[in-house]
């Protein structure tokens, strides 16, 4: 009966403990997920007889370089407008309060309180005390967020430069007589999440180089400076949407109200195409995952784990087919029918 009670204490602990900290444990597996495909290149250099000191340090270091070399040549070009565009802060919020009080002439009613000009941006902004408090807020949330992206890189480092104590971990997980199976699930999960990486650096460049030369089109300044916004949002799916569109819209909405339009219409219609239509064909054909159940992982774990789920579900499916397919789908007797029982499905049981 004592052996019970301390092993219901030791589940509701240990239950407990991941309730508090699994966002902690979140982060942990996406820096294995990173780990798993950086690894790959330093494997190769290692069977090439490379140290794998020295082979982690090559990659790490060819990573660093591409994007020294991304930033010499875009970083110029996007600091030039993102200057213009600090300086013409001011134009573009005298031409927003503009709008926001011919808005509010057309519709008095709109605040629900008359006198009460709320669509005034001089309302919006807070009182000095507020504004200190939000500053220092903002302040310790920049400095945790440095501190856990250091905690995160170091992760990743560790991982990559001295795996064999997290393998040893992984394989004593498993039986001896069903290692041999977790090696080969861990292996194709590898070529998996490669292939996840690779996708999300195509969908990026896409929606990077649509982004400029549509905006370039539209008139809006700034354009390279949304370019490369909408590359990088382009790796945080769903949310990348809102980061990417929203400051070229209200920068539009100075120019004038048509541009703006056209703006969002075309950031609404490029996530939508991106998110549905391009990246879950891309990255069924990088992983030869179904999009169908990417898309369905990435709403699970969206609804489940917010943020950090969504930026795992789409390596998280490349890893449960993994397995499924290597400790479920090979203990099934050979079906020498499997392709035309599937066609006779699909053409509707004829």
């Amino acid at each position: 009966m004592l052996r019970i009670v301390f092993a219901a204490a030791a589940v509701i602990i240990l239950l407990w403990l991941l309730a508090r900290t699994y966002h902690m444990v979140l982060v942990l597996l996406f820096a294995l997920v990173l780990a798993i495909v950086i690894n790959t290149p330093v494997a190769r250099l290692e069977t090439k007889g490379i140290k794998r000191g020295w082979a982690a340090l090559i990659v790490f270091g060819a990573i660093a370089i591409a994007l020294a070399l991304i930033g010499w040549l875009v970083v110029p070009k996007v600091m030039e407008q993102l200057r213009t565009l600090i300086a013409n802060l001011p134009g573009y919020a005298a031409v927003l309060q503009d709008k926001m009080s011919k808005l509010q002439e057309a519709f008095p009613d709109l605040d629900g309180k008359p006198g009460n000009n709320s669509l005034d941006p001089a309302n919006w902004l807070p009182s000095i005390s507020e504004a200190i408090n939000r500053l220092t807020n903002f302040s310790l949330t920049v400095l945790q967020s440095v501190l856990l992206l250091i905690i995160f890189f170091s992760l990743v480092v560790y991982a990559v430069v001295n795996p064999k104590p997290l393998l040893e971990i992984y394989f004593s997980l498993f039986p001896p007589h069903k290692r041999d199976r977790a090696a080969t699930a861990y292996a194709n999960a590898s070529v998996m999440l490669t292939g996840w990486l690779k996708s999300n650096l195509i969908g990026g460049v896409i929606s990077g180089i649509a982004t400029t030369i549509v905006l370039s089109l539209l008139g809006v300044p700034g354009a390279w400076v949304w370019g490369a916004l909408a590359l990088f949002s382009e790796l945080i799916p769903r949310l990348g949407f809102y980061i990417s569109a929203v400051p070229p819209t209200l920068v539009a909405l100075s120019i004038s109200n048509t541009t703006a339009l056209w703006v969002g219409i075309f950031f609404i219609a490029m996530d939508e195409i991106m998110a549905d239509v391009v990246m879950p064909q891309i990255r069924s054909n990088a992983m030869n995952i179904h999009p169908v159940s990417i898309l369905f992982l990435v709403m699970a774990f969206g609804a489940a784990f917010g943020f950090i789920g969504i930026l795992l579900a789409t390596p998280m499916a490349a890893i449960i087919k993994a397995y499924y397919e290597e400790f479920y789908m090979h203990h099934q007797a050979p079906d020498p029918d499997w392709k035309e029982r599937i066609q006779r499905a699909v053409s509707g049981g004829k």
